[in-house]
């Protein structure tokens, strides 16, 4: 039989291990923070599009753009969603309408779209990305690739509502 001997020492060592776990988190409930939405990028709106079509590719391809659509908050994929992208790229600038198509996400929010090869505008390669169909708010993206030699770039959109 094991004696548990309570004296002055081990009810501070116990209270202390106590103290510990508490301040660690260990005794608290597991709990998810809530999913903070993403903040529209300065410059991400230039050469936007209203209404451009969605598209199966932009141009001959080469290129692929992807990404996620979730919600604020709960984190949940948005599925449906309509995401709009265009770039500087060999094919055309990004002012050109043939520069931009859209795309909807898949059930697990997903999203990707094949365009021509990025290329350097105003000494960064980057793309253009945008929600904007009304049910959620609307944001632009504008992400930079570190390299021209990428072949692919992604951009994830959580969405609060409108």
């Amino acid at each position: 039989m094991t004696m548990v001997v309570l004296n002055r020492r081990s009810l501070l060592v116990a209270g202390g291990s106590i103290l510990a776990a508490g301040a660690s988190g260990l005794l608290l409930p597991a709990r998810a923070d809530g999913l903070a939405p993403t903040e529209t990028m300065s410059g991400g709106a230039n050469n936007y599009r209203k209404g451009a079509a969605i598209v199966e590719r932009i141009g001959k391809g080469g290129f692929w753009m992807s990404g996620t659509v979730r919600r604020a908050g709960d984190g949940a994929p948005l599925a449906g969603q309509r995401i709009q992208i265009w770039a500087h790229t060999t094919e055309g600038q990004e002012h050109e309408p043939q520069s931009h198509g859209a795309t909807l996400t898949d059930k697990d929010g997903k999203f990707r779209l094949e365009m021509p090869q990025i290329i350097p505008i105003f000494g960064q390669p980057h793309g253009h990305l945008a929600y904007d169909s009304g049910e959620f708010k609307t944001v632009f993206l504008r992400p930079v690739m570190r390299s021209a030699k990428e072949t692919s770039l992604e951009a994830h959109f959580v969405l609060q509502p409108a």
